[in-house]
């Protein structure tokens, strides 16, 4: 039974005394005048406290006005704001609650949403879109001295003088001939680059080098490239990355680390020095006196010689086609391009990048021969950062057969 229009009132007081008198099922009584029992319950409540008054309809407008001390509060946080210019709405709440105590603060939405109405919110950065997919050249399975080296960190561990020691180790893939294993402070790409630039005056350069994904050979950049895995590839060595989470894609460089750790790392020497003198020390008798199953028994040594390609010292410069625009990337990884500063990647910083003229608007972005990205003129990000393209590899599982 629907609420007659002439007289709303008086049908809602007509439904109140019945379902008060209890004559009939609440629920059925609802269905008859079709409304919820929430809005049953709220006329019946309503007839009981204030009788036919009170079944009038009310304004939905709010009871009391807005209160005159939030104008004040967004005044305050704007105040703070300008003294605080990284403070989000989090902090700045705190701040208040420290000079007007606890009682009706605004919360912090209404703090950034006061800010974002005064032009003060904090603009958050465009994640770059995903760019081009390279395809990867996979793992190498090298056939001569140098054409592969593995290079990973040992875990670190700390000396007697309670230091922290990370053993950086190289090693030929080819030849098992460890190249070294040099203790540093730290993982950080200084630390690294000095390393690496004594290792190939030593031992000259390899073709290819292979680490995993972690710093500070791979990043979340362009290919998973970093500084040091640039200069790399300027000095015209492939950088080959393991796939995540699969260290058996460097076993015989784990295995290595295995046995380092239970002969030398196990019991440390008092400093770093006596303890570079042990590991260099073991590095010779893993290369000169412990024969290895895969060379037949025969020492790493047997079969080493130092790279035929030597350690330039200087890079060379990089040279594109004629027609191609030229930039050099900033310290920060930016070029200024059609107008506007255009993130390229920390790890491109203070190289000369070559870009090629796609179609109106776009271009592909190169370091040298390799495609490290896009330039699209619709972004405001930067660039597209290239991402590998791993091939799927067949399944090797053969299926049953089924019977019958």
């Amino acid at each position: 039974m629907p609420w007659k229009d002439s007289s709303v009132v008086g049908e809602r007081e007509r439904f109140a005394v019945l379902a008060l008198k209890k004559v009939r099922k609440f629920a059925e009584l609802c269905r008859e005048f079709q409304i919820s029992r929430q809005t049953g319950y709220k006329w019946c409540r309503r007839h009981q406290e204030e009788g036919r008054r009170g079944l009038q309809d009310r304004s939905r407008a709010p009871r009391q006005p807005a209160q005159p001390q939030a104008e004040r509060w967004r005044k305050r946080v704007l105040q703070l704001r300008r003294a605080h210019p990284h403070w989000g709405g989090e902090k700045l709440r705190a701040e208040l609650a420290k000079s007007g105590g606890r009682r009706r603060l605004p919360s912090a939405r209404t703090v950034e949403r006061w800010l974002t109405a005064a032009g003060l919110a904090r603009v958050r950065p465009q994640r770059a879109r995903r760019g081009p997919a390279v395809p990867h050249p996979g793992l190498t399975v090298p056939r001569r001295r140098h054409e592969v080296w593995t290079v990973d960190y040992k875990g670190w561990y700390r000396t007697g003088d309670g230091q922290r020691q990370e053993p950086l180790t190289v090693r030929d893939l080819h030849t098992r001939y460890l190249l070294a294993i040099r203790l540093l402070p730290n993982q950080g790409d200084a630390a690294a680059r000095t390393a690496f630039t004594r290792i190939f005056r030593r031992h000259g350069l390899p073709e290819a080098i292979r680490v995993d994904n972690g710093a500070p050979f791979g990043g979340q950049g362009a290919l998973g490239l970093t500084r040091l895995s640039v200069w790399w590839q300027r000095l015209g060595i492939r950088v080959e990355f393991t796939r995540r989470a699969r260290p058996g894609d460097n076993a015989g460089h784990e295995q290595m680390h295995g046995l380092y750790a239970r002969e030398v790392a196990a019991s440390a020497a008092a400093d770093r020095a006596r303890e570079q003198r042990r590991a260099e020390r073991w590095r010779r008798h893993y290369n000169e006196e412990r024969p290895h199953a895969a060379l037949g028994q025969k020492c790493p040594a047997a079969r080493y010689a130092p790279s035929p390609r030597p350690y330039p010292g200087r890079l060379p410069d990089l040279v594109y086609p004629p027609g191609w625009a030229v930039r050099w990337v900033r310290p920060k990884g930016e070029i200024k391009w059609e107008g506007r500063l255009r993130h390229i990647g920390r790890g491109f910083a203070r190289e000369r990048i070559g870009l090629l003229a796609l179609e109106p608007g776009q271009w592909a972005v190169y370091l040298g021969p390799l495609l490290i990205g896009e330039l699209h003129a619709a972004d405001a990000a930067g660039m597209r950062p290239a991402q590998w393209k791993r091939q799927s590899k067949p399944s090797s599982k053969v299926k049953p057969k089924r019977a019958g």
